[in-house]
């Protein structure tokens, strides 16, 4: 079956996971641009309605945990309420501890893998039930050029933007035979919270969350699945796959690429990395008493 060409976001109706701000703010802005209404969810409420606020009255807010199935499902529903079924879901939300594996807490761990790859898992399959129904749709999830190669001092997030590289590249596989497409979006570092106190890569360029967007809306307009921003680390990605390991290695240190997780700087990411710790699922591993008013932390990328 030929595969569906999305020519026009014009009344699409798109819904985005930690939207409230960075890449979630800056597509959903995008895409209202070009004619599509959206459903931003967040952990962080007031800040996801300030947002919906901002963008006017073709973007609604509402309160997300993506790592809670319940919490999700309601999501899609009231957004399928609001503004009709959902056309385009961007699994965008994720969080970026950083530090060597050896000194990362276990909860730490569980934190990043329970945001950023069951939160793409549980969004991805309840999207396919409702999307394969209508034989129409468009997945987005939001990976790293951390899920292709892996960088000292980011260990458990580059595992689970490697997992989520894989499961887009098998979600792709399962939808062949339907109208339902999958792109997996790769960007280097973007000047976001999440990116805060980054060293850069030679040759490569810190992004801004509008490129990323810019990027997200030509891979829903043309199809693309594999969506590397800038477009230019993939000719990079290339060069690497051709090489030994040792030669790989040698590029990447030749690059600084070795460095860029490693030394990030720790004043510049505090505040960052103190709201990322202190989620709602964080607080209730080290704080029982927490699960009964959960901290409002965004988990927007």
């Amino acid at each position: 079956m030929a595969r569906k060409q999305v020519n026009s976001l014009s009344g699409q109706v798109v819904a985005i996971t930690g939207g409230a701000r960075g890449i979630g703010k800056a597509t959903a802005t995008a895409m209202i641009r070009r004619g599509a209404r959206v459903a931003i969810g967040d952990l962080d409420l007031p800040l996801a309605e300030q947002t919906a606020l901002e963008l006017g009255g073709n973007c609604v807010a509402f309160e997300l945990d993506v790592t809670e199935r319940p919490s999700f499902e309601a999501f899609l529903d009231a957004a399928e309420k609001e503004l009709g079924p959902v056309d385009v879901l961007i699994n965008n939300a994720g969080i970026m501890p950083l530090g060597r594996l050896v000194e990362e807490s276990d909860e730490t761990a569980r934190l990043m893998v329970d945001i950023n790859l069951h939160g793409v898992l549980i969004g991805s399959k309840l999207a396919m039930e409702r999307m394969t129904a209508r034989n129409s749709g468009h997945i987005v999830n939001i990976a790293s050029q951390a899920g292709k190669g892996g960088f000292p001092g980011g260990a458990t997030y580059c595992a689970t933007k490697f997992a989520v590289v894989g499961l887009s590249e098998a979600m792709r596989a399962e939808l062949e035979d339907t109208d339902v497409e999958v792109a997996v979006v790769m960007p280097a570092i973007v000047n976001t919270e999440l990116g805060g106190g980054l060293q850069s890569a030679r040759g490569v360029r810190n992004l801004e969350p509008e490129e990323v967007a810019d990027a997200i809306i030509e891979a829903v307009e043309t199809n693309r699945y594999d969506v590397w921003v800038p477009k230019s680390t993939a000719a990079i990605a290339t060069v690497m796959n051709l090489v030994p390991r040792r030669g790989r290695e040698a590029i990447a240190k030749g690059l600084n690429a070795h460095k860029v997780l490693d030394e990030a700087d720790s004043n510049v990411r505090a505040e960052y990395e103190d709201r990322a710790a202190h989620s709602s699922h964080m607080a209730q591993v080290n704080d029982p008493a927490a699960a009964e008013s959960p901290a409002k932390t965004t988990k927007s990328s």
